[in-house]
């Protein structure tokens, strides 16, 4: 597997692995689109993991400033309990330190435990809760943060 930052070229499978993902966030095709053909994409940073013959994953990152934004991982549903989400945080993690982020923020569904534990294991800290924050069903936000080294 090998992890390397998207190209207009990959946002079909973005889109797919996304749709068959229901704990993502669930952005239109025009969104992922903005950010691949952004002309100096300064504010985003899309980052795949891919096999021989497909996308197996990718975080999404708001990075506008010296604190970094997680707002999206999927990984496909085949390549679950691999170590790829861990890889993707870690490539994103290294991307954070090459261009002097001071921290990584991120929010997640109570009920995630999966993502929930994902975080912890790479060092995140629990830092606060948004009650109330999703919809469908109404549920309460776990705040994150990684301090970049």
């Amino acid at each position: 597997m090998t992890t390397r930052r998207a190209t207009p070229a990959d946002l079909h499978a973005i889109i797919t692995l996304e749709r068959e993902s229901p704990t993502a966030a669930h952005w239109s095709q025009a969104q992922y689109d903005a950010i691949l053909n952004a002309p100096h994409a300064t504010e985003r940073l899309i980052l795949v993991c891919e096999n021989e013959s497909s996308l197996a994953g990718f975080v999404v990152a708001h990075t506008a400033t010296e604190e970094w934004e997680l707002e999206n991982i999927v990984v496909s549903e085949s390549n679950r309990r691999r170590g790829l989400g861990r890889k993707l945080v870690t490539a994103l993690l290294d991307a954070a330190r090459d261009q002097r982020a001071r921290a990584i923020f991120l929010e997640v569904r109570e009920s995630n435990a999966s993502a929930r534990a994902l975080y912890l294991s790479c060092r995140f800290k629990e830092t606060g809760r948004r009650p109330n924050y999703y919809d469908c069903p109404t549920e309460d936000a776990i705040l994150y943060t990684l301090t970049v080294a």
